[in-house]
């Protein structure tokens, strides 16, 4: 068949067309119970928790386009669901509940871009357990007879649980049913009254009973539960007459005392119906035993004497009371009976009565001396108690009130009548001196009545003073101070001591005694302690003083305290130095030390202070301050600085030194000190030298030493004799008696001269030198351009053995050293006499030797 040319167009613009056309996207629906689709009969559990992804929406497009999804809901519900528009994952984000939202409808769409395809979906909400049974019509209040039969209904209960299936079933049970009286049926929820119980209204008014309503259980989020509620019903009880009438208040006992009137009450007897929730009426009556004598109130109760006591015939009336219950009706019911015992008893109406010597009386009164005799009898007080009535109504107690323990009373139970004693229990406590008057309260109080009848009377002691303190002073021990420049008759401390006592014996005097006591006095009577008038004291001499003061009173009596006096010390003394001027030696290098004291007692008038007050010139020594040692300037430190500051180059230094003292006002002394320096490099050469340069400034150290070493000489020799008799003593040998007498030749006359120290340019031990001169015609040793020395002590006579021929030159042993004895036949040319420091030492020592001696042959 062929076709036209304009067929053919037409097929060629429906094939264009055709393949121009875009068609809708669909859902997949996979049925029910699937999770994937269009939500077709979807049902969801209601405790499905938020945020759990519970369903994913599924569908295609049939171009292949990517399609979106969304989900919709009516604007007046909640929107329970999300959806992710990609994945058509399909969230929940609102919690469900199907008890109030059992269907939810929504609208799910799928879109391509071009073409949008929605569908109404019904989404079901199934029920999880998760409601529990709630009671309805609570409360539960019933009102039930006492006598109601066992096994009778009393009411029901009941409860509802909105779920369905089991968790929707209630059934019931009583909480505590084993101790109850009450039972429950598990599915009617009915409560009864249990086989065998009973009701009493006077054991339990009103009962509680808890009921519990649990649901059949069911699955919750994953898990089985169970949910339970409870209720309380309460019983009332009611009251039914089935009690008879209690008396209240049993046994009774009534009184009857000799002054009661006819007619009038004696007691009221009461009873009440045992039905108290309805209560009858009650009549009272007398059965037996009043003879006449008592009526009792039928309405009250109430029981009176009807006659006087006089005409009473019996002690005790034993009456017996009956009740009646009157019923509503107007009949008697139920009736009860009790024993009423009244006693005729004499009426306690005196009480205790004290008696003086006049008759009665309330006020005794007393004087005696203090601190009377241990159980002595107060026998100036004549007391007598005494109650009238008879029987128990008359026995009563006695005791004292007031301070304890300082008197007790004699007897302490009386019955009817007795004689009061007092007597001394603590004789301590009777103190004039703590209680002028004692007074006391004499109490009688009757025992065994129920009026406890009573009276009192005072009791006062006046005390009278006896002399029974011994002066005591207001302190064990006095402290004074006072300056030692005091004048005679100065207050030093005022003692006081004080005896209680009063009148003479109150009266203290005063006296002193000790070692330390003789400078001082005391006043007689005021206590005042002075210094004597013609008392000096001195801080140097005794600092402190220690002696004993004494009160005592007009019988004897005494005490004693301690007084310490203590010298304040004033600054009454000068610092001195040993002399005024002092010559010394210093050793470069070494220092001197001058020293003063100052005879004050305490610091600071007894700490000295030195200074230099004058040098010439006065930049070559420093002084330290506190301790007075004087050394060379630290810049000086040869003797050739020494000459350079000085034009004459001379080695002797005079210094004027000051010591002052810290008090106030201050004192000062001042000494001339004269300064002989040497060089250590020439005492470094003799250890001689060097001793006696230790010892110039002290030339007994220097005799000490010596007369040292002639002991031991001396000793050896004594030992050496004793050996020589005992051995010539034994040998029995009779030794002739040789005595050889040879004459002493006689020294030459002879005089040593030592001249002065000078500073030389030369070296340092060619500066000091010692020079022996020959003796001249004229028999003297004057030189020209030299000083004459001083004279030395004479030698000692020479020993009478004759010296052997070659012996060496006998020496003179002298604190300042060793005169040599020159030979006769040697020339006199001089000769160096050891180191010139030795030499000049010798002479320095040897002159104050001989003023030592000097002073020693004055003395």
């Amino acid at each position: 068949m062929r076709r036209g040319p304009r067929a053919v167009l037409a097929l060629g613009l429906l094939f264009f067309r055709l393949a121009q056309a875009n068609f809708a996207p669909h859902f997949f629906d996979n049925g029910v119970g699937s999770t994937n689709g269009n939500m077709a009969l979807f049902s969801l559990p209601e405790d499905t928790p938020v945020g759990s992804h519970v369903y994913t929406l599924n569908g295609t497009d049939p171009e292949g386009d990517p399609v979106s999804y969304h989900i919709s809901f009516d604007p007046s519900a909640r929107n329970i669901f999300s959806v992710d528009p990609n994945f058509g994952s399909i969230t929940l984000v609102e919690e469900l509940d199907r008890e109030r939202e059992d269907e939810i409808e929504a609208i799910i769409s799928i879109s391509d871009g071009l073409n949008l395809v929605a569908e109404k979906v019904t989404i079901l909400v199934t029920d999880a357990n998760d409601e529990a049974p709630r009671f309805i019509q609570e409360p539960y209040v019933v009102q039930v007879p006492e006598d109601t039969p066992a096994g009778s209904s009393i009411t029901k209960v009941r409860a509802v649980d909105r779920d369905t299936g089991s968790g929707g079933s209630v059934t019931y049970f009583l909480k505590n049913p084993h101790a109850s009286k009450f039972a429950v049926d598990r599915h009617s929820g009915v409560l009864r009254l249990q086989a065998g119980a009973t009701l009493d209204y006077e054991k339990a008014r009103a009962h509680f009973i808890t009921v519990v309503a649990k649901d059949g259980g069911g699955r919750l989020r994953g898990a089985d539960v169970v949910f339970s509620a409870t209720t309380t019903v309460t019983v009332n009880v009611e009251d039914v007459q089935d009690m008879a009438p209690v008396f209240v208040g049993t046994p009774y006992y009534g009184y009857v005392y000799e002054d009661t009137l006819p007619g009038s009450e004696v007691l009221t007897v009461v009873a009440m119906d045992g039905d108290r929730g309805k209560p009858n009426r009650i009549l009272y009556s007398l059965v037996n035993g009043s003879d006449e004598a008592f009526e009792i109130n039928e309405t009250s109760g109430a029981i009176s004497v009807m006659q006087s006591p006089a005409q009473l015939r019996r002690e005790v009336y034993e009456l017996h009371v009956q009740v009646t219950e009157v019923s509503s009706a107007g009949t008697p019911a139920a009736q009860a009976m009790v024993p009423v015992i009244i006693r005729i008893v004499d009426l306690n109406n005196h009480p205790p009565t004290f008696y003086g010597e006049s008759g009665p009386q309330n006020r005794f009164e007393l004087s005696m001396y203090e601190h009377p005799p241990q159980g002595e009898i107060l026998r100036g007080l004549k007391i007598t108690v005494n109650d009238s009535d008879q029987g128990a109504n008359a026995k009563f107690n006695l005791r004292l009130v007031g301070p304890g323990g300082i008197f007790r009373v004699v007897p302490q139970t009386v019955l009817n009548e007795a004689q009061v004693t007092i007597i001394v229990e603590n004789s301590a406590a009777i103190d004039f001196e703590k209680f002028k008057v004692l007074t006391f309260k004499l109490l009688a109080i009757e025992v065994n009545t129920p009026e406890k009848f009573s009276s009192t009377a005072d009791v006062v002691i006046q005390l009278l003073d006896t002399n029974d303190n011994v002066p005591k002073f207001t302190s064990h021990y006095y402290i004074a101070r006072i300056p030692e420049n005091a004048p005679g008759g100065s207050n030093v401390v005022a003692v006081t001591a004080v005896d209680p006592d009063t009148g003479p014996w109150g009266e203290v005097k005063y006296s002193i005694y000790g070692s330390g006591a003789d400078l001082f006095q005391i006043h007689p009577s005021s206590g005042i302690i002075c210094t004597q008038p013609w008392a000096s004291l001195d801080a140097e001499a005794t600092a402190r003083y220690h002696f004993y003061v004494k009160a005592e009173d007009m019988e004897g009596r005494y005490s004693l305290a301690e007084v310490f006096v203590t010298l304040l010390d004033v600054n009454d003394h000068y610092p001195q130095f040993g002399k005024s001027v002092q010559e010394t030696t210093m050793v470069l290098g070494t220092p001197v030390k001058i020293e003063a004291t100052d005879q004050d007692a305490e610091e600071p008038n007894n700490l000295v202070d030195y200074s230099i007050t004058h040098a010439e010139p006065a930049n070559v020594f420093d002084i330290d301050v506190h301790t007075g040692e004087i050394r060379l300037k630290n810049s000086i430190r040869s003797l050739g600085a020494l000459h350079n500051i000085t034009r004459s180059g001379d080695h002797m230094w005079s210094l004027e030194v000051q010591a002052k003292d810290r008090g106030s006002p201050s004192f000062s002394t001042t000494a001339l000190l004269k300064i002989d320096i040497v060089d250590t490099e020439m005492l470094s050469r003799s250890p001689m030298a060097a001793f006696l340069m230790q010892t110039k400034d002290n030339p007994m150290k220097a005799v000490g030493v010596l007369a040292g070493i002639m002991a031991i000489i001396v000793a050896i020799t004594v030992l050496i004799s004793t050996a020589t008799f005992w051995r010539n003593k034994k040998s029995n040998k009779v030794l002739p008696v040789r005595r050889v007498l040879r004459k002493r030749p006689s020294p030459a006359p002879r005089a040593i001269r030592i001249e002065w120290l000078k500073f030389r340019r030369t070296k340092a031990a060619d500066k000091f030198v010692l020079r022996e001169d020959p003796p001249n015609e004229n028999c003297n040793n004057n030189s020209l351009g030299s000083a004459l020395p001083p004279k030395a002590p004479a030698p000692p006579p020479p020993p009478s053995v004759a010296p052997s021929v070659g012996a060496a030159p006998w020496t003179v042993p002298t604190v300042s050293g060793s005169l040599a004895r020159r030979h006769p036949e040697r020339s006199p040319k001089p000769k160096a006499v050891g180191s010139p420091v030795q030499s000049a030492l010798v002479s320095e020592l040897r002159q104050k030797f001989e003023k030592n001696v000097h002073n020693k042959a004055y003395f």
